[in-house]
């Protein structure tokens, strides 16, 4: 990002940074649907092919589109790379590809989407790469699983379901301490309210795919942190192995930056209210919503993040066929594992998101069978609570 726009703020940021206007002066960033790039002579292709001179290649690891939404997102999460990639577990595997090596140990939080702990469990130990699971909250928990071996320590926070907080200030240093890397998952929180690099974080993923689109509309991921081990190494992951978002997908993302900051405190303000009308409503046992001061991570949710976020979990009675039953009987709310869409999605985590998880590491994460999560869209909170008082009468 150049000094002349260090001032800018958040909202600027995600709708002007990245985009170079081309010959034909155009004023929204085109899509540069190509495979490839034509170059002026072959000593220019040589040059380009061997690193020595910078510009397109192929799009599998070049793209001008892609390059602005690479840009946009460095800038709002303050780091200096981004690279984009197909997924945002495609953005983990990078990532750990370029991290790890064979022997090596990953410390996480328990509390992760159920997709990162089967990555773990049941493919990166594959090439001897171990993987113990820390409390999200506890940081002597982290600190007695970090062992020589531990290169990586990863969470997600609020995580997904519960929205429990980690400490990220305090796991900064327990990394910096024990040589390892602090990878962040910012996919709740996005940097319009969670700017975890700058609480020391080396770096942040993203699923794009849920609020940076913000419109349920794509596919993609992120991994945004320094020049050296973003910039060259995970990017040098992605050229040689190709999870490659799309030039459309990063037009699409891009639309989404610009209004992300509007959407995020949107979103924010009717969880908040969701939050404490569900608290007051029959059969309801639990709310989750680090905006709520019974939340047990109330006051580190104000010291690391702007707002509380969009997402909000609760436990009901009946198990899981009160959950479904509840579930069942919306008739607006998109049934749908997905998040971060402007439509409010409602699921049932223990058997969609964290459904491959068995049934100790469920209850090890707190998943119970009557816990249902929501995702607040930008639909009238009237009728959102109309919507779910169907299921609880």
């Amino acid at each position: 990002m150049n000094k002349e726009h260090e001032d800018w703020a958040q909202e600027t940021l995600g709708i002007r940074i990245g985009h170079h206007r081309t010959g034909e002066g155009e004023h929204s960033e085109p899509i540069f649907a190509t495979s490839s790039f034509v170059f002026g002579s072959a000593a220019e292709a040589a040059a380009r092919f061997a690193g020595e001179s910078s510009g397109n290649i192929y799009s599998r690891f070049t793209n001008p589109t892609v390059r602005v939404f690479e840009e946009r997102l460095a800038a709002l999460e303050g780091g200096e790379s981004c690279v984009a990639t197909a997924s945002g577990m495609s953005a983990i595997l990078a990532t750990c590809m370029a991290v790890l090596a064979q022997g090596d140990h990953i410390v996480s939080s328990r509390s992760i989407f159920g997709s990162t702990t089967m990555l773990f469990d049941k493919y990166l130990s594959r090439f001897g790469i171990t993987t113990d699971y820390a409390t999200l909250s506890d940081v002597s928990d982290w600190q007695k699983r970090v062992t020589p071996r531990t290169r990586l320590l990863f969470v997600e926070t609020p995580s997904n379901p519960l929205t429990e907080l980690g400490d990220i200030r305090a796991l900064a240093k327990l990394a910096e301490a024990n040589g390892c890397v602090l990878v962040v998952d910012n996919c709740f929180c996005t940097p319009a309210l969670q700017r975890p690099l700058e609480l020391g974080a080396d770096i942040v993923i993203h699923s794009a795919t849920k609020y940076l689109d913000g419109q349920g509309r794509a596919v993609g991921g992120a991994v945004i942190g320094d020049k050296k081990r973003v910039g060259e190494e995970v990017y040098g992951v992605l050229r040689t192995t190709g999870p490659t978002m799309s030039p459309f997908a990063a037009w699409i993302f891009l639309k989404g930056l610009e209004t992300l900051s509007l959407r995020m405190h949107a979103h924010s303000a009717g969880a908040q209210r969701l939050a404490d009308w569900l608290a007051a409503q029959p059969g309801v046992t639990r709310v989750y919503y680090p905006g709520r001061a019974d939340h047990p991570q109330h006051r580190l949710a104000k010291a690391q993040q702007s707002l509380p976020g969009g997402i909000v979990s609760f436990e009901v009675e009946g198990g899981r066929a009160g959950a479904w039953q509840l579930i069942d009987a919306t008739r607006m709310l998109s049934i749908t594992a997905n998040l971060g869409d402007v439509k409010t999605t409602i699921t049932h985590p223990a058997t969609t998101t964290h459904g491959r998880l068995s049934a100790e590491q469920r209850a090890a994460a707190g998943i119970s069978d009557g816990l249902i999560r929501i995702a607040v869209g930008l639909e009238a909170l009237d009728d959102i609570c109309a919507d779910l008082r169907c299921g609880m009468a």
